[in-house]
């Protein structure tokens, strides 16, 4: 995995839009480290849209409607929720510089939210850049049982209707893999990233 470190106070959202469209993107080493890296990996991970898998469990679920699923009404705090350290994820990569650069984006434009809302609170999400007819999948948090797996179906089912092409989900894991995550070669997803970024911005909100 390539990284390249850099100063964040030099970073703006500009010029992170561009490090997307050519296949980077940065990272902390901790929430409470203030320098950043940029992050190429040899392997990346994405999400075929064509073959995103639904466990049988998890459609059942679906079918009850347990949460409000709602789009960017709550960006920065979804984005602090996946910030904060908790017994499953005790560090994360997203330190403060991180969180002010995304949520400028989200000002722009350029940044969404997914939410799964019971009544007034806010019980699971995820976030990521929207450029081209790419999404860039950052992080997701839940405090109720399969609210970011249901956020991650809801995601996928936007992209598929508004025409998007590449759902980047930077690494995969045993969780991802069960929604049909693959690892693909930084060669083939430049081909994939090329594609998409050919395409004007796609309207995700």
């Amino acid at each position: 995995m390539a990284r390249h470190h850099s100063d964040m106070t030099t970073i703006t959202p500009e010029i992170l839009l561009r490090a997307y469209s050519a296949g980077l993107f940065p990272m902390a080493e901790s929430a409470d480290d203030p320098d950043v890296y940029w992050v190429q990996p040899k392997v990346r991970g994405i999400i075929p849209l064509d073959r995103f898998h639904v466990s049988r469990s998890l459609a059942k679920t679906l079918r009850h409607k347990p949460f409000d699923i709602r789009i960017n009404t709550a960006f920065d705090r979804v984005m602090e929720y996946c910030a904060e350290s908790t017994e499953m994820r005790p560090t994360t990569w997203i330190n403060p510089m991180i969180l002010t650069l995304y949520k400028e984006l989200h000002r722009m434009g350029y940044t969404h939210s997914v939410e799964a809302w019971e009544g007034d609170e806010l019980v699971g999400g995820l976030y990521g850049v929207s450029l081209g007819s790419a999404f860039f999948g950052e992080s997701m948090f839940s405090r109720r049982k399969d609210a970011s797996k249901i956020c991650l179906v809801h995601l996928v089912e936007r992209m598929s209707e508004r025409g998007f092409t590449l759902l980047d989900t930077q690494f995969t894991t045993e969780h991802l893999k069960s929604f049909g995550a693959i690892d693909i070669s930084r060669k083939e997803y430049e081909k994939l990233l090329e594609k998409a970024m050919q395409s004007d911005d796609l309207d995700f909100a």
